[in-house]
């Protein structure tokens, strides 16, 4: 069986690239207090849309949709879900509302990753919640012709609850040891979890909420204003790309880490760019006008009217607004809804 040890850093990781990568993420959380205690309200607002966002993207990368207006009501617990979409839905947020509130009160262990899995599933009440697999799976791919072929074949159900603890350990045991980066970590144990795959189903989206669970746990607080599955999402095809070219090898302890750690640090990284500049113009208010009416209508639950924009940014006169909106629906960022006095606009997500 393949074992699980963190008390060295494979040898692929030592290069300048992945250094700069943890230097700058550590650079950003330097400042991320400061950002944070400045403007309490409008971080607050940032925090709710990223739950919005990082619920909808985790299951949309995996086929898991509804409707905006749909999603708008679950994640304000105003709807019961009314199929199985919907309550993977509602489940996430549950799980991921849990991680936001009380995430240093979570040990990474077997029995507590069990019960995050547990409630990804309540809503359905699916039997295999909270449980390991209790058969063999495989990553299958599926080409553009719909031709299926076996890309990667995880551990065996009857060793997955030893490889769990195994790989809990190892990670509490390097991050007491404090010899390794803990960014670095949590990238090795994310990948090597979903290697594993421990679950019948729910695997990609559980990788994601122990993604944020550790970051948090470590002190990088991004993932909470900004959201991380969001940007994963919008990068989806290089994501998969590093999962398979890291994954090579790796029950034989052959496979090179480095695609899939470069992918991970590179989105942390991102997510700390996009954070900044947001709430750089939350600070200062230094944000050109434009992007201003645009973080206004991505930042939104609901759809915008022009009148609504304006009252957001007071200063901004009606003809920028309108020609920002115009750009927007050229770019295919925004869609307008309904016609008239009426007329609102939604950010396409």
């Amino acid at each position: 069986m393949r074992t699980f040890d963190y008390s060295e850093l494979p040898k692929e990781l030592y290069t300048t690239s992945i250094m700069n990568m943890v230097s700058k993420i550590h650079e950003h959380k330097g400042r991320q207090d400061l950002y944070i205690n400045q403007r309490p309200n409008e971080l607050s607002l940032l925090c709710d849309i990223a739950k919005i966002q990082s619920t909808d993207a985790s299951n949309r990368i995996e086929g898991i949709v509804t409707s905006n207006k749909r999603l708008s009501e679950i994640m304000q617990e105003k709807v019961a879900p009314r199929n199985r979409a919907e309550e993977e839905l509602a489940g996430y947020r549950d799980v991921l509302s849990i991680i936001h509130e009380s995430y240093d009160a979570i040990p990474v262990t077997p029995n507590y990753i069990l019960q995050l899995h547990k409630i990804l599933y309540a809503q359905g009440k699916m039997s295999f919640g909270g449980k390991w697999k209790d058969s063999d799976n495989a990553i299958i791919e599926i080409d553009a012709n719909g031709n299926r072929r076996e890309r990667f074949r995880p551990l065996p159900a009857i060793v997955t609850p030893d490889a769990m603890e195994q790989l809990c350990n190892a990670y509490k045991q390097a991050l007491s040891a404090g010899d390794i980066d803990p960014l670095l970590l949590i990238a090795l144990f994310v990948f090597d979890f979903v290697c594993i795959h421990p679950f019948n189903d729910g695997n990609g989206r559980m990788s994601r909420l122990l993604t944020l669970l550790l970051l948090y746990q470590n002190g990088y607080l991004v993932g909470k204003y900004v959201s991380i599955e969001h940007e994963i999402e919008k990068s989806k095809e290089t994501y998969y790309e590093a999962l398979q070219a890291s994954s090579t090898g790796w029950s034989e302890s052959e496979n090179d880490y480095l695609p899939f750690v470069s992918y991970f640090l590179w989105v942390v990284a991102h997510t700390c760019d996009v954070f900044e500049e947001r709430v750089s113009g939350l600070v200062t208010d230094k944000m050109p006008k434009p992007k201003r009416v645009e973080a206004a209508l991505e930042r939104s639950i609901r759809d915008l009217s022009k009148r609504d924009i304006l009252t957001q940014c007071p200063d901004i006169s009606e003809i920028t607004v309108e020609r920002t909106l115009a750009a927007l629906q050229r770019a295919g960022k925004i869609q307008k809804i309904g016609g008239g006095r009426g007329t609102k606009y939604r950010w396409i997500r």
